[in-house]
């Protein structure tokens, strides 16, 4: 049996720190330590040529269990639904009413932050409830 390989979750976007932020905010990640030698991230980023700041950023699961989360600078604007897209679980071990309710304040708790909600899916008994991050990326309150 071959060795399970530690990951990162890459984003491409306009924004990574803002971009990451959010995130952090939506998963309860934290953004690491500036890189060494350096007492803040903003003194970091001046000591980067012009082209290079504000080009890409990172976060992690303060545990050390989740994998990192990457976001780096591209030209292009998102046009396309994703093909691969985060679900955020809230609901686990829920079922019905009490699982919708819990998908429901997640939801709410988001809004402020400048996701969208995009539609509501519930059956009854199982629920998911598909949003937009801050650029525009898909991800799913389930």
């Amino acid at each position: 049996m071959s060795a399970i390989k530690k990951f990162q979750v890459t984003f491409d976007c306009a924004e990574p720190e803002r971009l990451a932020r959010f995130w952090c905010e939506v998963l309860g990640y934290v953004v690491p330590p500036p890189p060494e030698g350096f007492a803040t991230w903003d003194a970091f980023r001046e000591s980067q040529p012009p082209e290079e700041r504000d080009a890409w950023f990172a976060c992690g699961d303060p545990s050390g269990v989740g994998p990192r989360l990457y976001f780096q600078r591209v030209p292009e604007g998102k046009a396309a639904k994703n093909r691969v897209h985060l679900d955020v679980r809230v609901g686990t071990g829920l079922v019905g009413e009490e699982r919708l309710a819990a998908l429901e304040a997640e939801c709410a708790r988001l809004i402020p932050l400048g996701a969208v909600h995009v539609r509501t899916l519930y059956d009854g008994n199982d629920s998911c409830i598909p949003m937009l991050d801050i650029e525009g990326n898909e991800f799913c309150i389930d």
